[in-house]
Protein backbone atom coordinates (compact mmCIF):
# COMPACT_ATOMS: atom_id res chain seq x y z
CA UNK A 1 0.00 0.00 0.00
CA UNK A 2 1.01 3.61 -0.59
CA UNK A 3 0.72 6.49 1.88
CA UNK A 4 -0.76 9.82 0.81
CA UNK A 5 -2.85 12.78 1.90
CA UNK A 6 -6.46 13.47 0.91
CA UNK A 7 -6.54 16.77 -0.97
CA UNK A 8 -10.21 16.79 -1.86
CA UNK A 9 -13.40 14.82 -1.30
CA UNK A 10 -16.42 15.10 -3.60
CA UNK A 11 -19.45 12.85 -3.59
CA UNK A 12 -17.75 9.85 -2.03
CA UNK A 13 -14.66 10.17 -4.24
CA UNK A 14 -11.42 11.10 -2.53
CA UNK A 15 -8.38 12.50 -4.32
CA UNK A 16 -5.16 11.38 -2.64
CA UNK A 17 -1.76 12.96 -3.28
CA UNK A 18 0.80 10.14 -3.17
CA UNK A 19 3.76 12.34 -4.04
CA UNK A 20 4.15 12.16 -7.79
CA UNK A 21 0.46 12.15 -8.75
CA UNK A 22 -3.10 12.23 -7.43
CA UNK A 23 -5.09 8.99 -7.17
CA UNK A 24 -8.90 8.95 -7.29
CA UNK A 25 -10.07 6.69 -4.46
CA UNK A 26 -13.16 5.25 -2.86
CA UNK A 27 -13.28 4.55 0.86
CA UNK A 28 -13.67 0.98 2.08
CA UNK A 29 -17.10 0.08 3.42
CA UNK A 30 -15.67 -0.65 6.84
CA UNK A 31 -15.29 3.10 7.46
CA UNK A 32 -19.07 3.54 7.07
CA UNK A 33 -19.67 0.66 9.45
CA UNK A 34 -17.43 2.35 12.03
CA UNK A 35 -19.03 5.74 11.31
CA UNK A 36 -15.69 7.17 10.18
CA UNK A 37 -15.64 9.68 7.34
CA UNK A 38 -12.35 10.44 5.57
CA UNK A 39 -11.50 14.13 5.69
CA UNK A 40 -9.40 16.49 3.62
CA UNK A 41 -5.97 16.45 5.25
CA UNK A 42 -6.19 12.84 6.40
CA UNK A 43 -3.02 10.79 6.03
CA UNK A 44 -4.15 7.52 4.49
CA UNK A 45 -2.92 4.23 3.10
CA UNK A 46 -4.30 3.42 -0.35
CA UNK A 47 -4.32 0.31 -2.49
CA UNK A 48 -4.03 0.90 -6.24
CA UNK A 49 -6.43 -1.12 -8.40
CA UNK A 50 -5.05 -3.56 -10.95
CA UNK A 51 -7.32 -2.16 -13.66
CA UNK A 52 -6.36 1.51 -13.31
CA UNK A 53 -3.11 2.81 -11.82
CA UNK A 54 -4.80 6.19 -11.22
CA UNK A 55 -7.57 4.71 -9.05
CA UNK A 56 -7.62 2.95 -5.72
CA UNK A 57 -9.21 2.33 -2.35
CA UNK A 58 -8.51 3.95 1.01
CA UNK A 59 -7.61 1.07 3.30
CA UNK A 60 -6.49 2.91 6.44
CA UNK A 61 -6.74 6.38 7.97
CA UNK A 62 -3.80 7.40 10.14
CA UNK A 63 -4.49 8.87 13.58
CA UNK A 64 -5.43 12.55 13.38
CA UNK A 65 -3.47 15.19 15.22
CA UNK A 66 -6.25 17.79 14.89
CA UNK A 67 -9.66 18.22 13.33
CA UNK A 68 -11.53 21.37 12.38
CA UNK A 69 -15.30 20.81 12.46
CA UNK A 70 -16.37 23.57 10.08
CA UNK A 71 -15.03 23.21 7.50
CA UNK A 72 -13.93 19.61 8.05
CA UNK A 73 -10.12 19.49 7.78
CA UNK A 74 -7.85 16.99 9.51
CA UNK A 75 -4.24 17.41 10.62
CA UNK A 76 -4.02 21.16 10.00
CA UNK A 77 -1.10 22.67 11.89
CA UNK A 78 -1.18 26.42 11.34
CA UNK A 79 -3.83 29.09 10.85
CA UNK A 80 -2.48 31.90 8.67
CA UNK A 81 -4.62 34.94 9.52
CA UNK A 82 -4.27 37.54 6.79
CA UNK A 83 -5.31 41.17 7.28
CA UNK A 84 -4.14 44.27 5.44
CA UNK A 85 -2.47 47.09 7.32
CA UNK A 86 -4.80 49.48 5.45
CA UNK A 87 -7.18 49.50 2.49
CA UNK A 88 -9.17 48.07 4.23
CA UNK A 89 -8.28 48.90 7.81
CA UNK A 90 -7.92 45.78 9.96
CA UNK A 91 -10.79 44.70 12.22
CA UNK A 92 -9.00 43.68 15.41
CA UNK A 93 -12.20 42.19 16.82
CA UNK A 94 -12.45 39.78 13.88
CA UNK A 95 -8.72 39.09 14.18
CA UNK A 96 -9.23 38.19 17.86
CA UNK A 97 -12.08 35.85 16.94
CA UNK A 98 -9.82 34.03 14.48
CA UNK A 99 -7.06 33.78 17.08
CA UNK A 100 -9.57 32.22 19.48
CA UNK A 101 -10.71 29.87 16.70
CA UNK A 102 -7.07 28.81 16.28
CA UNK A 103 -6.81 28.15 20.01
CA UNK A 104 -10.03 26.12 20.03
CA UNK A 105 -8.84 24.02 17.08
CA UNK A 106 -5.30 23.55 18.44
CA UNK A 107 -3.72 25.39 15.51
CA UNK A 108 -0.65 27.59 15.74
CA UNK A 109 -1.76 31.08 14.64
CA UNK A 110 0.39 33.27 12.43
CA UNK A 111 -0.75 36.88 12.05
CA UNK A 112 0.11 38.04 8.54
CA UNK A 113 -0.28 41.79 8.05
CA UNK A 114 -0.36 42.27 4.28
CA UNK A 115 0.10 45.36 2.07
CA UNK A 116 2.88 46.40 4.41
CA UNK A 117 4.43 48.51 1.64
CA UNK A 118 1.62 51.02 2.32
CA UNK A 119 2.72 51.57 5.93
CA UNK A 120 5.66 53.26 7.63
CA UNK A 121 7.68 51.86 10.54
CA UNK A 122 5.51 53.62 13.14
CA UNK A 123 2.37 51.95 11.81
CA UNK A 124 4.06 48.55 11.98
CA UNK A 125 5.15 49.22 15.56
CA UNK A 126 1.57 50.11 16.48
CA UNK A 127 0.42 46.70 15.26
CA UNK A 128 3.15 44.93 17.24
CA UNK A 129 2.19 46.93 20.34
CA UNK A 130 -1.38 45.63 20.18
CA UNK A 131 -0.13 42.04 20.49
CA UNK A 132 2.59 42.61 23.08
CA UNK A 133 2.96 39.82 25.63
CA UNK A 134 0.83 37.43 23.54
CA UNK A 135 3.64 35.36 22.04
CA UNK A 136 1.90 35.35 18.64
CA UNK A 137 4.03 35.15 15.51
CA UNK A 138 3.47 38.35 13.49
CA UNK A 139 4.87 38.99 10.03
CA UNK A 140 4.46 41.86 7.59
CA UNK A 141 4.09 40.93 3.95
CA UNK A 142 3.77 42.57 0.57
CA UNK A 143 3.95 41.17 -2.92
CA UNK A 144 6.34 44.07 -3.61
CA UNK A 145 8.75 43.06 -0.82
CA UNK A 146 10.54 39.80 -1.79
CA UNK A 147 12.14 39.28 1.62
CA UNK A 148 8.72 39.22 3.27
CA UNK A 149 7.60 36.50 0.85
CA UNK A 150 10.66 34.41 1.70
CA UNK A 151 9.79 34.69 5.40
CA UNK A 152 6.21 33.58 4.73
CA UNK A 153 7.41 30.64 2.63
CA UNK A 154 9.68 29.51 5.45
CA UNK A 155 6.73 29.57 7.86
CA UNK A 156 4.51 27.58 5.47
CA UNK A 157 7.13 25.03 4.45
CA UNK A 158 6.31 21.40 5.27
CA UNK A 159 3.17 22.38 7.24
CA UNK A 160 -0.55 21.98 6.55
CA UNK A 161 -1.65 25.63 6.56
CA UNK A 162 -5.20 26.94 6.78
CA UNK A 163 -5.66 30.44 5.36
CA UNK A 164 -8.28 32.86 6.61
CA UNK A 165 -9.06 36.55 6.50
CA UNK A 166 -11.65 38.99 5.18
CA UNK A 167 -12.04 39.97 1.55
CA UNK A 168 -9.95 42.78 0.12
CA UNK A 169 -6.82 42.08 2.14
CA UNK A 170 -4.87 40.78 -0.87
CA UNK A 171 -4.93 37.11 0.07
CA UNK A 172 -5.15 35.89 -3.54
CA UNK A 173 -2.40 38.23 -4.71
CA UNK A 174 -0.21 37.12 -1.83
CA UNK A 175 -0.77 33.45 -2.65
CA UNK A 176 0.06 34.06 -6.30
CA UNK A 177 3.23 35.87 -5.23
CA UNK A 178 4.52 32.99 -3.09
CA UNK A 179 3.32 30.26 -5.47
CA UNK A 180 3.46 31.32 -9.13
CA UNK A 181 0.78 29.50 -11.08
CA UNK A 182 -1.17 28.73 -7.92
CA UNK A 183 -4.53 29.34 -9.58
CA UNK A 184 -3.38 27.54 -12.74
CA UNK A 185 -2.70 24.49 -10.60
CA UNK A 186 -6.14 24.61 -9.02
CA UNK A 187 -7.64 24.92 -12.51
CA UNK A 188 -5.79 21.81 -13.62
CA UNK A 189 -7.05 19.89 -10.60
CA UNK A 190 -10.60 21.04 -11.28
CA UNK A 191 -10.33 19.91 -14.91
CA UNK A 192 -9.19 16.48 -13.78
CA UNK A 193 -12.17 16.31 -11.46
CA UNK A 194 -14.41 17.45 -14.33
CA UNK A 195 -15.91 20.10 -12.07
CA UNK A 196 -15.24 23.10 -14.27
CA UNK A 197 -14.00 26.27 -12.61
CA UNK A 198 -12.46 26.20 -9.16
CA UNK A 199 -15.02 26.79 -6.41
CA UNK A 200 -14.75 26.99 -2.63
CA UNK A 201 -17.79 24.96 -1.65
CA UNK A 202 -15.60 22.18 -0.28
CA UNK A 203 -12.44 22.32 1.76
CA UNK A 204 -9.50 21.62 -0.51
CA UNK A 205 -5.76 21.26 -0.09
CA UNK A 206 -3.23 22.54 -2.60
CA UNK A 207 0.35 21.36 -2.67
CA UNK A 208 3.02 24.04 -2.36
CA UNK A 209 6.03 23.63 -4.64
CA UNK A 210 8.45 24.50 -1.82
CA UNK A 211 6.92 21.98 0.60
CA UNK A 212 3.70 21.84 2.59
CA UNK A 213 0.06 22.44 1.78
CA UNK A 214 -2.35 25.34 1.65
CA UNK A 215 -5.94 24.64 2.68
CA UNK A 216 -8.63 26.52 0.83
CA UNK A 217 -11.42 26.72 3.42
CA UNK A 218 -14.78 28.32 2.62
CA UNK A 219 -16.26 30.33 5.43
CA UNK A 220 -13.51 30.03 8.04
CA UNK A 221 -13.58 33.81 8.50
CA UNK A 222 -17.14 33.49 9.85
CA UNK A 223 -16.22 30.61 12.15
CA UNK A 224 -18.36 30.84 15.29
CA UNK A 225 -16.72 30.62 18.69
CA UNK A 226 -18.60 27.63 20.01
CA UNK A 227 -17.93 26.00 23.34
CA UNK A 228 -16.78 29.16 25.13
CA UNK A 229 -18.47 30.45 28.26
CA UNK A 230 -17.78 33.64 30.20
CA UNK A 231 -15.24 31.88 32.42
CA UNK A 232 -13.23 30.16 29.67
CA UNK A 233 -12.94 33.14 27.28
CA UNK A 234 -9.98 34.59 29.18
CA UNK A 235 -8.02 31.35 28.63
CA UNK A 236 -7.81 32.21 24.91
CA UNK A 237 -6.05 35.53 25.56
CA UNK A 238 -2.38 34.64 26.26
CA UNK A 239 -1.56 38.00 27.82
CA UNK A 240 -4.48 37.67 30.25
CA UNK A 241 -3.30 34.19 31.19
CA UNK A 242 0.19 35.63 31.73
CA UNK A 243 -0.95 38.27 34.23
CA UNK A 244 -3.98 36.43 35.64
CA UNK A 245 -2.72 36.14 39.20
CA UNK A 246 -3.35 38.14 42.32
CA UNK A 247 -6.92 39.25 41.58
CA UNK A 248 -9.08 39.70 44.69
CA UNK A 249 -11.55 37.09 43.43
CA UNK A 250 -10.44 33.65 42.23
CA UNK A 251 -13.13 33.60 39.52
CA UNK A 252 -12.44 37.17 38.42
CA UNK A 253 -13.70 37.84 34.90
CA UNK A 254 -11.54 41.01 34.70
CA UNK A 255 -14.72 42.93 34.00
CA UNK A 256 -16.19 45.06 36.79
CA UNK A 257 -14.62 43.35 39.78
CA UNK A 258 -12.50 45.43 42.21
CA UNK A 259 -8.87 44.52 42.79
CA UNK A 260 -8.40 43.14 39.24
CA UNK A 261 -4.78 42.66 38.17
CA UNK A 262 -5.67 42.53 34.47
CA UNK A 263 -7.20 46.00 34.52
CA UNK A 264 -4.08 47.14 36.36
CA UNK A 265 -1.89 45.54 33.67
CA UNK A 266 -3.87 47.40 31.01
CA UNK A 267 -3.37 50.70 32.84
CA UNK A 268 0.36 49.97 33.11
CA UNK A 269 0.64 49.27 29.37
CA UNK A 270 1.43 45.56 29.76
CA UNK A 271 -1.76 44.55 27.94
CA UNK A 272 -3.12 46.36 24.89
CA UNK A 273 -6.29 48.33 25.62
CA UNK A 274 -7.56 47.37 22.16
CA UNK A 275 -7.25 43.67 22.98
CA UNK A 276 -8.77 44.17 26.44
CA UNK A 277 -11.72 46.10 24.99
CA UNK A 278 -12.29 43.28 22.47
CA UNK A 279 -12.22 40.77 25.33
CA UNK A 280 -14.86 42.79 27.21
CA UNK A 281 -17.00 43.08 24.09
CA UNK A 282 -16.92 39.32 23.50
CA UNK A 283 -17.52 38.68 27.20
CA UNK A 284 -20.62 40.90 27.18
CA UNK A 285 -21.91 39.10 24.09
CA UNK A 286 -21.43 35.73 25.77
CA UNK A 287 -23.10 36.95 28.99
CA UNK A 288 -26.10 38.27 27.06
CA UNK A 289 -26.26 35.18 24.78
CA UNK A 290 -25.96 37.34 21.70
CA UNK A 291 -24.59 35.80 18.50
CA UNK A 292 -20.96 36.52 17.72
Amino acid sequence: MIEGIITRGVGGNYYVDIGDKIIECRARGLFRLKNIKPLVGDRVLVRITEEDEDAGYIEEIKERTSEIKRPNVANAQQLIIIFSIKNPEPSFLLLDKLLIAASLNKLKPVICINKSDLADEKERENILDIFKNTGYKIIFTSKYEPDSLLELKEILKDKVNVFSGPSGVGKSSLMNAIEPGFHLETGEISEKLKRGKHTTRHAEIFKLSFGGYAVDTPGFSSFELEGIDEYSLKNHYPEIVKYDEGCRFLDCLHYKEPGCQIKKAVDEGLISRIRYNNYIRLLEQIKSNKPY
